[in-house]
């Protein structure tokens, strides 16, 4: 069960309680408190106490207080409701938040950066069906997208566009092509690769580039020793769109889909593995890193 689903149930328990609180509950412990300090007020009258005698009137407040008071399991179930509507909502077609949990984006994204998803940017859908109810512009190359995996629709990942539909996309010899054009790549400084040695080793390095893709420019990482040719590739809707061989692979993308690539190229399950993202499984754009407990540098736009 996802966490949609998990809040959509929340917001409906929760807001049955405080509808039927409102409706049926608060009206009649209005009543019954009415009816206490009325009858207060008639004892009170009976031992001909005055009525704004100062003990009289913290009486008749700790009356209103005792039987306008929910009851705990009604308290804590109404009272939640806003809290939880707003999360809902703002989580649904404003912003979504997100925790890496892999280096399939490195030097972009690292593992435990938090970042936050436009939901709006690519057209308001209903959450839980994802189902797109108000179109909007499209995913352009050089996005960064977080989408539902398309070989388990229960897992989030997180990639960039290379391509849109109609696009001819060729990743030869690490090099890529998009439409017959090559993409700028030019040599940075080599990036450190912690994972590949002991910590009593020297430390790697992998070659880093910056590569221009449209309107982003962002860096990327290439490993010499990594083979260009796809091992392993899936049998995926629209597979014979793609051309595989011994540099990489030629694809022609799909009509209502995109084909998508991790920054750290040779360590990256992609579209080169597993296929296209079909529109309806796109869940939004991201653009910010709000949290990074290990370095707090890293926290701002990363467009």
């Amino acid at each position: 069960m996802n966490f949609s689903l998990i809040l959509f149930i929340l917001v409906v328990l929760t807001g049955i309680a405080w509808i039927v609180d409102k409706l049926v509950f608060l009206p009649q412990r209005r009543r019954i408190a009415d009816n206490a300090t009325y009858n207060y007020d008639q004892q009170q009258q009976c031992i001909n106490k005055r009525s704004h005698n100062e003990n009289t009137v913290r009486t008749r407040v700790r009356l209103l207080i005792e039987y306008l008071c929910r009851p705990w399991w009604l308290e804590y179930s109404a009272s939640f409701f806003p809290v939880i509507l707003l999360v809902f909502m703002l989580r649904s077609f404003i912003v979504e938040p997100f925790k890496i949990p892999s280096s399939s984006m490195a030097p972009t994204l690292l593992v435990g950066d938090f970042i936050l998803v436009n939901k709006y940017d690519y057209g308001i859908r209903l959450p839980i069906i994802n189902k797109k109810i108000v179109s909007s512009r499209n995913p352009q190359r050089g996005d960064v997208v977080v989408f539902r995996y398309p070989k388990n629709e229960s897992i989030n990942y997180i990639k960039r566009v290379v391509g849109v539909p109609g696009d001819v996309v060729a990743y030869q010899d690490k090099h890529l092509t998009v439409n017959g054009v090559a993409v700028l790549k030019t040599p940075m400084a080599d990036y450190p690769d912690n994972r590949k040695l002991p910590i009593w080793r020297l430390k790697k390095y992998v070659k880093q580039y910056s590569e221009t893709l449209g309107s982003k420019r962002y860096a990327l990482l290439n490993e010499p020793d990594m083979p260009p040719f796809v091992i392993g590739s899936d049998n995926y809707s629209y597979r014979d769109n793609c051309n595989y061989n011994d540099r990489g692979l030629i694809c022609k993308v799909p009509p209502g889909s995109y084909f998508v690539m991790g920054d750290n190229r040779d360590n990256s399950s992609d579209s080169r593995y597993w296929g296209f993202v079909p529109d309806q499984n796109l869940i939004g754009r991201a653009f910010f890193i709000w949290l990074n407990f290990s370095n707090p540098k890293r926290i701002g736009s990363f467009e």
